[in-house]
């Protein structure tokens, strides 16, 4: 909220002249082959190169940027900040029109991009491995997957920081004592060490009972799929020789 009331003042101003400029010249649309893994958004002089684990392998062009970026932030020992800004940023792409079509618009001019995101940081007050960050993936026409970006590098952060995202589905929302029950349950289950983070979600369609998504496994107790595993069962033809 708080970054984009920087937006609307002065800003976002800028933000909007800029958005105006266009480019006459031919502009590629390339991206460099430069590996991002290879570049380091955060160098300091005189520190020592450190060796960073990745917790969890991520794929795709957004999954490679999320992990470029976690190595650098890993370095920088700026894990929990840099994630926090970077939520900040995809936050107010969100809630702003202007900014969400010049992050999507690849006719403007790389130099205007560029500034305006330095600009932005600048008056965010983000830290260097993110504002670095920010400004290769405008330079390489990915702010339009900045939201996305963002969701795998908190997959990274999470597990950096020994939590698991646990995310249940009811059909309303779950009382409080419930909650913590189910929370204290998966804490049992994952052992000393995990942090479970808890997520709800809301879908009617389940009709009823509860859907348990964590560490890449699925409990589905909801009546729809009972439902339908019942109608299975009576669809199946009945074998007279064995009645």
């Amino acid at each position: 909220m708080a970054l984009c009331n920087r937006f609307r003042s002065g800003i976002f101003n800028k933000l909007q002249i800029l958005t105006s400029q266009r480019s006459n010249l031919q502009r590629s649309f390339i991206a460099p082959s430069t590996s991002l893994v290879s570049r380091n958004y955060a160098d300091f002089p005189g520190q020592k190169e450190k060796k960073v684990k990745i917790p969890k392998a991520l794929y795709g062009g957004s999954g490679n940027y999320a992990t470029a970026l976690y190595i650098a932030a890993v370095k920088a020992n700026a894990v929990e900040k840099v994630e926090s800004e970077l939520l900040a940023f995809a936050e107010a792409v969100k809630n702003s029109v202007v900014f969400s079509q010049f992050t999507k618009d690849p006719s403007v001019a790389k130099d205007i991009r560029v500034k305006a995101i330095q600009d932005i940081c600048g008056e965010a007050k983000f830290s260097d491995v993110t504002k670095n960050f920010l400004v290769i993936v405008a330079e390489n026409l990915r702010l339009k997957n900045i939201d996305t970006i963002a969701k795998r590098f908190v997959e990274l952060s999470m597990a950096y920081k020994g939590e698991v995202k646990a995310t249940v589905t009811t059909v309303f929302p779950l009382p409080a004592e419930e909650e913590k029950a189910l929370k204290d349950t998966l804490q049992e289950m994952l052992g000393i060490g995990a942090k479970v983070h808890l997520e709800q979600k809301i879908d009617p369609s389940i009709l009823g009972g509860i859907v348990l998504e964590f560490s890449e496994k699925v409990f589905d107790m909801s009546i729809k799929t009972r439902a339908q595993q019942m109608e299975r069962i009576l669809r199946e033809p009945v074998n007279i020789g064995n009645i």
